[in-house]
């Protein structure tokens, strides 16, 4: 293996281990911090690093007029919709739960652009799709087939599923004007002037009474420079040299990654049917993967955005 190809894939890899790392941040971040106070101090330190890598590199780009209303649309969408649903959902549900259903949003990325841009769909996509519906009820339902993940829980992270999707589609206008690191910085700045009143009027009262909490506040900064800021820039790097069907190879893993961490950190349990389900879920997803080669188009390219997600 060529050391091109080894940075490559490392980095795929590196970015799908951040990711999935995020998942247990967020958890870990909740001992000491509510939802919206997470998320707004991880957007926050995000969008200041990314803003300075742009500039470093000379890739800062500021929205036209025409566009700002979309950067404004989209970043409602994503991060302030998402987020809602994954950070409010993880306080019902497991990491793992929570993985194997925000793992399915590529799966629905080609029917919306079958609906909205009447882009072709093909078999394996919705062979994989109905596959990996099988393998979301078996983590979700108990040996009885009832929910025995949170049904709220559950909701909320599909919330953040369909807000994915209705992201992906109003970025689709903005991939051919504006930089992957442009829209990240963007989307990130505009998420925490949205989530700002939301955090002032819910949560700024009892985050100013509660005492500093280390390990809390650690696993913030984790997720705002690993999950939220190195990951994009990882899994951009490996996209220039596999392309993005290739490396989302390695997104495909997160469940997977996320079942085995929540164990050995959060002790975590996991059982037969679970684990079947996860495997089946995964499977899934490289099922709606194989195509034959061709050129990756725009709303491909979208998917960036889309894999982590945590």
């Amino acid at each position: 293996m060529k050391n091109k190809d080894f940075l490559a894939y490392g980095s795929a890899l590196g970015a799908a281990f951040f990711w999935s790392f995020s998942f247990i941040w967020f958890k870990i971040a909740y001992l000491g911090y509510d939802p919206i106070t997470v998320v707004i101090f991880r957007l926050a330190i995000s969008a200041v690093l990314i803003s300075v890598i742009a500039w470093s590199l000379k890739r800062f780009q500021l929205p036209s007029k025409r566009d700002f209303w979309l950067f404004v649309l989209m970043s409602f969408f994503e991060p302030f919709l998402y987020f809602i649903g994954e950070s409010y959902g993880l306080m019902y549900i497991s990491s793992t739960v929570a993985a194997v259903i925000v793992a399915t949003i590529p799966l629905f990325s080609p029917i919306a652009a079958w609906f909205f841009y009447r882009e072709q769909v093909r078999w394996m996509n919705v062979a994989g799709l109905l596959f990996s519906f099988v393998g979301v009820g078996l983590v979700v339902l108990n040996g009885s087939f009832r929910f025995d993940a949170s049904p709220l829980g559950v909701g909320l992270e599909s919330m953040a599923v369909l807000a994915a999707i209705s992201y992906s589609i109003v970025l689709r206008n903005l991939v051919g004007r504006y930089n992957t690191l442009s829209i990240i910085a963007w989307q990130n700045i505009i998420g925490v002037v949205m989530f700002l009143p939301v955090w002032l009027g819910l949560e700024f009262q009892e985050f100013t009474s509660k005492p500093f909490h280390p390990q809390a506040f650690r696993a913030i900064v984790f997720l705002a420079v690993f999950a939220s800021t190195l990951g994009f820039v990882f899994f951009t790097q490996a996209i220039r040299s596999l392309g993005v069907n290739r490396s989302n190879t390695f997104i495909n893993l997160i469940p997977v990654f996320v079942a085995i961490l929540s164990v050995i950190i959060l002790k975590d349990s996991l059982g037969i049917q679970q684990i079947i389900g996860i495997l089946i879920v995964v499977s899934g997803l490289f099922l709606a993967q194989l195509r034959k080669r061709r050129k990756a188009d725009a709303f491909e390219a979208i998917e960036v955005s889309t894999q982590r997600k945590g």
